[in-house]
């Protein structure tokens, strides 16, 4: 990614959950119940990005372009089809994978930019 350009919160959308046990900021998440979210195992698909937790609930930005972290150096720009990787970023889901597709708009330096 350059530093020239910025996709910092076209679009976004957030939203307030109760949070699950182990939901920190920064992390995708899932929908677990009514009103609620948690952590996401690997391979599993997810609903948005935790962006703050405090209190018992978590702001969830559901839409828009997300920053999220990405260890998978195969994911590129373009539409990928994403799933967590159970340690609270995203990767390319593989066969059997709950997975969405995603727009990748940047990748690299350990993240991507995806429009939810």
């Amino acid at each position: 990614m350059t530093g020239k350009v910025s996709f910092e919160g076209i679009g976004a959308v957030t939203a307030t959950f109760y949070a699950g046990e182990g939901v920190e900021a920064g992390q995708v998440v899932k929908l677990s119940w009514d009103s609620a979210v948690d952590s996401c195992a690997a391979g599993e698909r997810f609903c948005g990005v935790a962006e703050a937790v405090r209190e018992g609930c978590a702001s969830v930005q559901v839409t828009g372009l997300a920053q999220v972290k990405c260890e998978d150096k195969t994911v590129a720009a373009g539409h990928v089809s994403l799933t967590a990787d159970g340690k609270g970023g995203v990767k390319k889901a593989a066969s059997g994978d709950k997975s969405q597709e995603y727009l990748v708009v940047a990748a690299g330096d350990g993240s991507v930019t995806i429009k939810m």
